[in-house]
C-alpha cells in the first residue's frame, strides 16, 4: 500500500473584509462632512476619494463633476428645510419670513454650502420643492406670477449672501471683541470723511455700523422683502 508522504497544510488567508460599494449618497456624505469640517474649498474630488478609500476615477461614474456636487449639497442642505407645507393667506408674510430664517438656520449648521449655491439654478429635488413651498406661500398672498417668480431668485440670494458673508468672517475665527473693534473702526471712518462730500454718510455713521452680531440686520431684510412683496399684492 502506497502513503502520500506527508504535506504541511497551508494557512488560511484571513478573509479581506468586503468594501462597502460606492454610491453618490457616500459620496455626498463625505463631501458634506468635509465641507462643515474644512470649509468648501477643502472639498476636492481628491479628498473625497481619500475619505472613501477609492481612487478619484471612480467618483465620476456617480457625480459628473464639482459643479454637480455642488448642486447636490445644496439639495442635500435643502432637505433639512422645514418649510410650511400649506400656506395661510392670513398669515402668508409671517410664513415667508420664517421661510427665509429656516433658510438661514440650515445654511449656518452647514457652513460653506453658502459658497456651494452661490451661482447654481438649484434643480435638484428637494432644492425644487424648497421652491415650490415658497412660491405656493407667495400665491396664498396673491402676489403677481412675474413678481413670485422673481421672488423666488431674490429670497435665496439674499439669504446665501448673508450666510457667505458669515462663513468668511468665522473662516476668519473672529472674536466678538473683533467685530465690535471693526465696527467701532468702520464707525470711526465715516464720521471722518469731509462732510461737505458725504452729509448723510457721516451723520448715519453709528446706525451705519450697528447690529453686526446677532440677527437684527438679517431680520430686517427678510422685513424689507416682505413689506416689499405685499406692497405688490393682487387687490380684490
Amino acid at each position: 500500500m502506497t502513503h502520500t508522504p506527508w504535506q504541511p497544510i497551508s494557512p488560511v488567508k484571513p478573509a479581506r473584509p468586503v468594501k462597502e460599494p460606492l454610491t453618490r449618497e457616500r459620496i455626498v456624505d463625505a463631501a458634506m462632512r468635509l465641507m462643515v469640517e474644512q470649509g468648501y474649498d477643502a472639498v476636492s474630488m481628491r479628498k473625497i476619494a481619500q475619505v472613501l478609500d477609492t481612487g478619484p476615477a471612480s467618483l465620476y461614474a456617480h457625480v459628473a463633476n464639482k459643479s454637480e456636487l455642488d448642486q447636490l449639497l445644496v439639495d442635500r442642505a435643502a432637505e433639512q428645510m422645514k418649510l410650511p407645507e400649506t400656506p395661510d393667506p392670513e398669515r402668508w408674510q409671517e410664513q415667508l419670513k420664517d421661510a427665509m430664517r429656516e433658510m438661514i438656520r440650515v445654511m449656518r449648521a452647514n457652513p460653506g454650502v453658502a459658497r456651494a449655491a452661490i451661482g447654481n439654478v438649484p434643480l435638484g429635488e428637494q432644492a425644487l420643492l424648497m421652491t415650490e413651498r415658497i412660491l405656493a406661500i407667495l400665491k396664498a398672498g396673491r402676489i403677481p406670477d412675474q413678481a413670485a417668480a422673481w421672488a423666488v431668485d431674490l429670497i435665496p440670494l439674499y439669504v446665501t449672501a448673508v450666510a457667505f458673508e458669515e462663513t468668511v468672517q468665522n473662516a476668519a475665527a473672529w472674536t466678538p471683541e473683533d467685530v465690535t473693534h471693526f465696527t467701532t473702526q468702520m464707525s470711526e471712518f465715516f464720521k471722518q470723511l469731509p462732510v461737505d462730500r458725504f452729509p448723510f454718510t457721516v451723520a448715519l455713521a453709528v446706525p451705519m455700523t450697528s447690529g453686526a452680531e446677532g440677527d437684527e440686520r438679517f431680520e430686517f431684510g427678510i422685513t424689507v422683502i416682505a413689506a416689499g412683496l405685499a406692497s405688490l399684492a393682487e387687490k380684490d
